[in-house]
């Protein structure tokens, strides 16, 4: 069951936008460089994959990238993996991001309503070259790990860019992980330092962090300092956390340097350690290259968000999802960071677009599930505040329904570039995305990412068009990992992404190409549902369900039913009521009816339960997988993974399940 194609567009930029846009100067500038006919977007994406030397050069060019490209950009192009981008080239990540020492705005923060402060190019380009000078005293090379267990605080990118500075891998997570993710993470990379934070704002109440942080140093015998921040406490002992130092006396000794020597490395010198959500078990420690990284974000921001000198960027986002990552380099484009930690939803929930107003923003990213809850919530943000500087809204995480496109165009803004975008820490940035140059179709991703060769495939590896199948790039891009940690012979990496067609990288998302050239993502692969043998994406379940006003989330599996070896599967739904409201015979006919008017009697569960809560991990996305091996009385191998642990108790033996 595909989304029904709209009649009409939701969005269509006007000549002025599109005259105006980033992507058509870029355009323009390839036809008379490479000599191109690139009258629209299909000739300009199938320009950028068959020809991925000239474009990835045009990208270098268009960033103004500081280093050195050299005159390869790709070898071994056949191979994936295998293939090597700029082998010749020699750049810093840091450099890159710290290009203006100037008195602007290079970001904004707001902790809640609590904090507010500002950091200008030049303190910014300060701050870095005194913590790079103590990392430097105390022995961090290339290669060392740099780890912050910390919250979205413009330390936490000081922190980064120092170490990417000299060459050190720098890793985070958020400080709402407890004591056994932290290790889980951290303990397989054995970082040299440890950044943390003494505690955080959240739903306006302070959370300490300082038992935890001497947990967690206990558990890491390769620190060999920990560099306390100081952020909710007037007065710290951290006398209990060894090799532990404050902020300003780790680099109170170094507030003379005010040049930093940033070390040019290769391309592809590892920038990042990330991992995986870890649910099924211990987390993936993702290697990314520095120059990867830094392209494939020039592109994205540049030319797919339209990004501008002083646009004023924001994300959601903490820095255990990789959309922190994401917007952290919008530095390199000119862009003003804007970063808000602790809930979005204090007070009346309108707290970040009091912030878009205050600060004039121009990009305002998020979550599919923060969309679909102030529309739950009856949010009218295009009424209530002054949303004229916005002109892009970017949502990913989870699939955004038709429903949600439509809310936005309605009650946020009816002039705005509305980019549903999906991609993964996998690669730090995305396959698919929006153009400020696009209609916005409801329900569609507006195309594919510029040199990314996306396409969808059927079981028998086939390309397919208007069916569902496996979202696939048929060539090498820049930003593929440069391998997983401690994976000496590549032998997990070939595993994640080449297992299931030869050469050809998988990402495990159930997905289908439009009559639009768009692009519409129906869930994991790993989490589609196969009743009676046919597949079916959970998002298509989420979109009916969601739409009833009693329902706030939902959550769907296939249960083995019967048990034993000839089991099927059968539909079974989770829902999370209104508050006050519990689920009865009724309400599952509206549930049941709802979700066959508008899909196939195979989608219908078998069961609709009431839970008290869907679990999530970190970043906000439910978690079928964890779910579906509580309600087969399997173990959930790293439920620290979780933000809410507690709500897989729920689902365990559920009486309703049984028959």
């Amino acid at each position: 069951m595909s989304y029904p194609v709209a009649d009409r567009p939701l969005w269509v930029p006007d000549c002025d936008r599109v005259a105006a846009a980033n992507m058509t100067a870029f355009a323009r500038s390839a036809e008379g460089r490479w000599g191109r006919a690139l009258p629209d977007y299909p000739a300009l994406h199938a320009w950028s994959v068959n020809e991925p030397a000239e474009f990835w050069a045009s990208i270098w060019e268009l960033g103004e990238v500081r280093g050195e490209m050299g005159s390869v950009v790709l070898e071994n192009g056949h191979l994936m993996p295998g293939a090597r981008w700029f082998p010749e080239a020699r750049l810093n990540f840091a450099e890159n991001l710290l290009r203006s020492r100037d008195d602007s705005d290079a970001m904004v923060f707001w902790g809640e309503d609590r904090v507010k402060n500002r950091l200008s190019h030049g303190d910014l380009y300060r701050q870095v070259a005194h913590f790079a000078a103590a990392l430097r005293e105390m022995g961090v090379e290339p290669g060392d790990r740099v780890a912050a267990w910390m919250p979205n605080l413009p330390e936490t990118i000081v922190v980064m860019l120092a170490a990417a500075s000299i060459g050190a891998i720098f890793s985070s997570a958020s400080p709402d992980f407890g004591v056994q993710g932290v290790l889980d993470r951290f303990g397989q990379i054995e970082p040299k330092v440890l950044v943390a934070v003494d505690g955080y704002y959240y739903n306006d109440k302070i959370v300490d962090c300082m038992e935890r942080l001497a947990a967690i140093t206990d558990g890491l015998p390769s620190v060999k300092r920990v560099v306390v921040v100081p952020y909710v406490h007037a007065h710290h002992d951290i006398s209990h956390v060894h090799h532990a130092r404050m902020l300003a006396d780790f680099v109170k000794p170094f507030l003379a340097e005010t040049e930093i020597p940033f070390a040019r490395l290769p391309f592809d010198h590892p920038l990042y350690i990330m991992y995986s959500s870890g649910t099924t078990g211990v987390p993936k420690c993702i290697v990314h290259g520095a120059g990867g990284v830094l392209l494939q974000h020039i592109k994205e921001h540049r030319l797919h968000g339209d990004v501008k000198p002083g646009d004023k960027v924001f994300y959601f986002t903490t820095c255990g999802w990789m959309m922190w990552n994401w917007l952290v380099s919008g530095l390199a484009s000119g862009a003003t960071l804007l970063l808000y930690d602790g809930s979005p939803m204090i007070g009346d929930g309108a707290i970040l677009f009091d912030y878009a107003q205050a600060e004039g923003m121009t990009h305002f990213g998020t979550s599919a599930k923060f969309i679909d809850g102030i529309a739950k919530a009856g949010l009218r943000p295009r009424a209530t505040h002054d949303l004229s500087a916005l002109r892009a809204m970017f949502s990913t995480g989870s699939p955004l329904v038709p429903e949600g496109f439509e809310y936005v165009y309605r009650e946020i803004k009816a002039d705005l570039c509305l980019s549903s975008i999906s991609g993964g820490t996998d690669i730090v940035s995305c396959f698919v995305l929006g153009s400020p140059t696009l209609p916005v179709w409801p329900g569609e991703i507006q195309c594919k990412g510029l040199g990314m060769a996306v396409d969808v495939f059927d079981e028998a590896g086939r390309p397919v068009r208007g069916e569902k199948g496996e979202l696939v790039c048929t060539r090498p891009f820049p930003v593929m990992p440069v391998g997983f940690w401690n994976d000496t012979d590549g032998a997990r990496y070939r595993a994640a992404y080449f297992a299931r067609f030869d050469n050809i990288w998988c990402h495990g998302d159930y997905s289908e190409i439009t009559v639009h050239d768009g692009i519409v993502i129906y869930g994991r692969s790993d989490a589609t549902l196969n009743p009676g043998g046919v597949r079916i994406g959970t998002a298509e379940i989420y979109r009916q369900v969601e739409r009833l006003d009693e329902v706030v989330e939902s959550l769907v599996i296939g249960q083995q039913w019967p048990p034993g070896a000839a089991a099927d599967v059968r539909v079974v739904l989770f829902v999370k009521l209104r508050e006050g409201l519990s689920l009865d015979d009724a309400l599952i006919a509206r549930i049941r009816d709802t979700i066959r008017a508008s899909t196939t009697p195979r989608h219908v569960p078998a069961r609709v339960v009431q839970v008290a809560d869907i679990p999530r991990t970190k970043s906000g996305k439910i978690v079928e997988l964890a779910v579906r091996a509580v309600v087969h009385g399997e173990p959930v191998k790293n439920v620290e993974a979780l933000a809410n642990p507690a709500a897989l108790d729920h689902f365990r033996a559920r009486p309703e399940l049984q028959s």
